[in-house]
């Protein structure tokens, strides 16, 4: 089915709601996704675990075009789908959200519970001696390796970093860890690699309180965020969702709603609000 506002009042209204959410509700944001309706035609293959972690120059190529994309990504910010999320919490409307997102956006808008489930950007692990180090001191040490850097404006690419020609990162000094020089990762979930288990168990805490999930920009074709879909199915919990384009879970879904986020969850706050 297949309705705006009111559709996703009536499924609802009156029941604890938990969010779900990915990529597509940051694009207002400025961030770019993978699947969303402008970026959907574009080759581009997510870095994968195993690659990472064996190869010292997929490393040095990604650290490269991160220090290039950072930037933006650190100064980016909540937009009203976000803050509406955070207004609903405050309300008592929302149990909290599991986010696919790294972006720390939820956050930055006023949520309190959140559950990321691929991590953040925000912070760096070492490989060798697992020290977290937060992103932006890490910056500041790239940039004391790298001059200047970048050498021209980049286009942002959908997980933080920037698309940067071969030569040009052949040209990056990457750094180590600032306890052991060894190798750096980001510290999110990449493709291939399995999230925490401290971390699945605390996002299916968050669904078990809820009678309601929402999914708000994920195609869901990822399945740490589908598998929330297919229990709800399962338990009998309706499920809306809230996406620009098909989603894997629509057949599931009592309301499949095509709108922008930041345009119809502000009003879905509004209306909630108003006959509590």
């Amino acid at each position: 089915m297949h309705c705006g506002l009111p559709g996703l009042l009536t499924v609802l209204r009156g029941r604890r709601v938990v969010a779900l959410t990915g990529a597509g509700i940051s694009t207002e944001s400025g961030i770019p996704d993978y699947r969303g309706p402008k970026t959907r035609h574009k080759a581009r293959n997510p870095i994968q675990y195993k690659a990472f972690v064996g190869d010292p120059a997929m490393q040095d190529r990604y650290w490269a075009r991160s220090a290039a994309g950072w930037p933006r990504m650190a100064a980016a910010q909540p937009n009203p789908a976000h803050r509406a999320l955070a207004r609903l919490e405050r309300d008592g409307l929302l149990c909290g959200i599991i986010t696919q997102n790294v972006d720390r956006l939820h956050r930055k808008a006023g949520s309190r519970r959140v559950v990321e489930l691929h991590g953040a950007l925000a912070e760096v692990r070492c490989l060798s001696c697992g020290m977290l180090e937060d992103r932006a001191d890490l910056q500041r040490r790239l940039l004391a390796a790298n001059p200047g850097w970048p050498a021209r404006p980049a286009e942002q690419a959908p997980d933080g970093d920037a698309e940067l020609s071969p030569d040009l990162v052949g040209r990056f000094q990457a750094v180590g860890c600032v306890s052991c020089a060894g190798p750096l990762k980001p510290d999110v979930v990449f493709f291939g690699e399995r999230v925490p288990v401290p971390i699945t168990a605390a996002a299916w805490r968050l669904y078990d309180e809820a009678e309601a999930l929402l999914v708000v920009g994920s195609s869901l074709a990822v399945f740490s965020g589908y598998r929330f879909v297919r229990r709800a199915a399962a338990d009998g919990m309706p499920v809306a969702i809230l996406n620009l384009g098909p989603t894997r879970g629509d057949a599931a879904a009592a309301v499949c709603v095509a709108a922008r986020a930041g345009e119809l969850l502000p009003r879905l706050a509004d209306a909630l609000g108003q006959r509590r």
